[in-house]
């Protein structure tokens, strides 16, 4: 969500740029503390590798392609979340045959994805979903995938010039207001139906995903 709404006043590398540190900051406590980070690494690791291989191989193409038209692809793939969410019919669950080759099929799209929009959400979230993981397991195995593919990320950024140090350090200031905004939505969380609370914030990633494709391809 925050880097849609950065996207729609600021080229899309500078936005992925300043949530760089943030979005590791959020994800190194969820993917590396608690009981399930052996289990997940020993069932997921083709799909990270693979994450992290698409990774920079999207930050490559970041480099040299037009941010307006990257910029709506990423609205494509907040429409694409968010229409799953709200429709509520998740991905068939593969066999473990299956999720021999989709896992690394999945994790390298997803990191192609991450290379070039700066999203990890589609299509590794509904995969990760239709595994049918133990909740802690998802949480970490999702976790340790945006953590490494936003590693990755930064590597392929800085690789390609386009993370200049006056943006390194934005990012780090953002660290301080993304902990602010994962206590405030905590709260707010709280406060309603878990239920409305996913259809109106999944409705909003979709509105924004919408007038970022608008924007670029409209």
């Amino acid at each position: 969500m925050t880097l849609g709404l950065l996207a729609l006043t600021r080229p899309l590398p500078e936005a992925m740029a300043l949530m760089l540190v943030p979005t590791l900051a959020t994800n190194v406590w969820q993917s590396l503390v608690g009981p399930a980070l052996a289990p997940a690494l020993r069932r997921l690791w083709p799909f990270l590798v693979a994450a992290v291989i698409g990774t920079l191989a999207g930050a490559g193409i970041l480099a040299r392609s037009d941010a307006v038209l990257l910029s709506g692809l990423l609205g494509l793939l907040l429409i694409a979340s968010a229409a799953l969410a709200l429709a509520g019919r998740p991905m068939p669950t593969p066999t473990r045959e299956q999720e021999r080759w989709l896992s690394p099929l999945v994790g390298g799209t997803a990191g192609l994805l991450t290379g070039m929009t700066g999203s990890f959400l589609m299509p590794a979230a509904p995969y990760l979903a239709a595994l049918k993981l133990p909740p802690q397991h998802f949480v970490q195995g999702f976790g340790l995938g945006a953590l490494l593919a936003t590693l990755a990320l930064a590597i392929g950024m800085a690789g390609g010039g386009l993370l200049p140090p006056d943006l390194g350090l934005a990012s780090l200031v953002g660290v301080a207001p993304a902990f602010l905004g994962m206590a405030v939505g905590t709260r707010v969380r709280r406060a309603m139906p878990d239920a409305r609370f996913r259809t109106v914030i999944q409705a909003a990633l979709g509105l924004v995903g919408l007038w970022l494709a608008f924007r670029a391809f409209g």
